[in-house]
């Protein structure tokens, strides 16, 4: 019995929200063909921009910010201002039998570069057609980025100490929430079109998918709570206390206490049972004298090491850790055990976040995907694969239709 087919992706992607999203599907072993731009004449830089941020790592086209979204795929570099580079991109969603075509291109360029979806599903009306972009196919020119993201969709109003200036969340979140919606968006679509044999035009808008996780934030302004309650805290957290960062005698732990039975649970341990108090029984209780009591918790934690602390908090089943440098994340436990890694042209070895969720392909690959690939790296397997001749070729790198 053969194995099922897996998919195949084509993607017009650069930066990192849809390269994320293909990320995905590297991860659960489908193909993904990443279709970048030719160069103009006289520049200095090829391709997508991110291949030349972060330090230079493989080459002068693979810096580091760029390594890790990209490992497992293929690579080919068409001109889609060309009519024939159009027509190279049609060729390979046939005769590769693309299930899914995805870009995070402007949208107001989509209809000149032929990759719109009209054009695409017209080429094969089964085709899943997917876009990231700011605010979606509505607002065709409006540019977005992670930062302005942020700060547009209320996050850095949320994000920072009390009295500070606002401030981005550290990871690109509205980018990466958007490559996810894509990637749940076209495994839906995907089953959908085994009960309907179509395709489907996917539009996720960064601006709609960062708002979307404002759930316990927006609608308490209309029931009642002053913005003042929602706004950015710190470490605390406005509603669950105490939910803060902690001294101990040796560094920071972080605690979250999300009932009152986790607080009643606390105040048995003895370490904390001078905090056993009438008003701090209930959660509003404790949130009326909050600051007094993160500073009571404080004085207690400081003279305490973080073992012993954390021996009495996991005692009484209380969520805490310790604050994780980024250098220390690889070696927690649960990370190392399902860490990604790749290998450098040069034998090194470059270690990466695990997958989401565990995928039977990547036990199968020991956990180990093939390397980014080099600017146009398969362009001419690629265009072969898809039938074209040895004189086409020559004929479209003459023009510079490939490169």
């Amino acid at each position: 019995m053969s194995e099922p087919r897996r998919p195949t992706v084509i993607s017009v992607e650069q930066a990192l929200s849809m390269p994320y999203a293909t990320l995905r599907f590297v991860q659960l072993g489908w193909r993904v063909i990443r279709v970048e731009p030719t160069a103009r004449p006289g520049a200095k830089s090829k391709g997508d921009p991110n291949r030349y941020i972060g330090r230079p790592f493989a080459g002068d086209d693979r810096h580091s910010y760029f390594v890790a979204p990209n490992v497992g795929k293929e690579a080919i570099a068409l001109d889609l201002k060309s009519k024939t580079g159009q027509a190279q991109l049609q060729r390979l969603i046939t005769a590769l039998d693309a299930d899914v075509f995805c870009t995070n291109t402007m949208p107001a360029r989509h209809q000149s570069l032929g990759i719109d979806y009209a054009a695409l599903s017209a080429l094969k009306p089964g085709l899943i057609w997917a876009a990231i972009s700011a605010l979606g196919l509505k607002y065709p020119e409006v540019p977005g980025y992670d930062p302005m993201m942020q700060a547009l969709c209320g996050y850095m109003d949320l994000t920072g100490e009390r009295d500070g200036p606002p401030l981005q969340c550290g990871p690109p979140i509205t980018d990466l929430k958007a490559g996810d919606e894509v990637f749940a968006q076209v495994l839906l679509a995907l089953y959908e079109r085994t009960q309907s044999g179509k395709g489907k035009c996917i539009d996720v808008a960064m601006g709609n998918g960062a708002v979307s996780w404002l759930l316990t934030f927006l609608p308490m302004l209309d029931m009642g709570s002053a913005s003042a309650e929602i706004k950015r805290n710190g470490n605390e957290h406005r509603q669950f206390i105490p939910t803060n960062s902690y001294p101990t005698a040796d560094g920071y732990l972080f605690m979250a206490i999300g009932s009152d039975v986790q607080w009643a649970r606390l105040c048995h341990e003895p370490a904390f049972a001078a905090l056993d108090d009438e008003r701090y029984r209930t959660n509003e209780g404790r949130r009326a004298d909050r600051e007094n009591l993160h500073r009571r918790i404080g004085a207690i934690t400081s003279k305490m090491s973080f073992a012993s602390a954390s021996q009495a908090l996991s005692a009484a089943e209380i969520p805490h850790g310790p604050i994780t440098p980024i250098e220390g994340v690889f070696d927690l436990p649960f990370v190392k055990e399902r860490m990604l890694t790749t290998e450098a042209p040069d034998g090194r070895t470059v270690r990466m976040p695990p997958a989401a969720v565990d995928t039977a392909f990547l036990d199968e690959q020991d956990r180990q995907l093939p390397f980014a690939p080099r600017y146009g790296e398969h362009t001419e397997r690629l265009l072969r694969e898809a039938g074209a001749s040895d004189a086409e070729i020559a004929t479209m790198r003459k023009d510079q239709v490939i490169a």
